[in-house]
């Protein structure tokens, strides 16, 4: 039989040693009340992008929804991709969240995906790109554009997916109502790996800009 992985064990253990111990008052309350998240975080699954270290956030405080190139589905209660929909549905009905932040980040492994269709495909299932596909003819459309470096396309189209996938998530009718009501704010963001900037989506031009607090 495999062992279960020594440095998670390890890292385990600093945990317990670590940040439990300064927070166990938060997490048994967490425990005994159940989270109260105000901030749902759609992101990719890259391991290199965690909301929680990027944030800084206290446990309890985001409800994290993670998948490849964190792509929102459309409305499609008859079909489609549940498991984001039922996150997104959870989030808003039961949660009562009050801001959903859809974060790229650069050099997305799905975005490098979608920018190659004659690449062959991991597995003969090809679950990334159908998944990819959920982009339509986006990816055509930036990789057509030869002024641009491949660099340049690949950071494009990551920022014009969260622009998509926006679009996407106001298609859950009890998203776009409770937005029109001020109770639910949507939001973009895209993170840079290299150099751990963030960068805030503009609600009416929709271009990405560097923060000031």
């Amino acid at each position: 039989m495999h062992r279960f992985p020594d440095h998670l064990l390890r890292g385990h253990a600093n945990f317990m040693a670590g940040r439990y111990i300064r927070e166990k008052d938060r997490y048994r309350e967490l425990a005994a009340s159940g989270q109260n998240p105000t901030t749902m975080i759609i992101a990719c699954c890259d391991s290199r992008a965690a909301p929680e270290m990027i944030f800084d956030a206290e446990p309890g405080e985001l409800f994290v929804l993670r998948n490849v190139a964190n792509l929102v589905p459309t409305y499609q209660p008859d079909g489609g991709q549940h498991g984001t929909s039922a996150g997104i549905e959870f989030a808003v009905k039961a949660l009562g969240i009050a801001n959903i932040v859809v974060m790229g980040h650069g050099r997305c492994g799905g975005i490098k995906a979608a920018l190659s269709p004659d690449s062959s495909p991991l597995d003969d299932g090809d679950f990334i790109g159908k998944w990819m596909s959920m982009l339509g003819g986006l990816p055509e459309q930036v990789g057509q554009n030869g002024l641009m470096t491949a660099g340049e396309r690949q950071t494009a189209l990551e920022r014009i997916s969260i622009r998509n996938s926006i679009h996407n998530l106001r298609t859950f009718p009890y998203v776009a109502e409770l937005e029109a009501a001020g109770k639910l704010a949507v939001h973009g963001a895209w993170f840079d790996i290299s150099t751990g900037e963030l960068w805030i989506m503009d609600a009416q031009s929709g271009d990405f800009i560097r923060p000031n607090l």
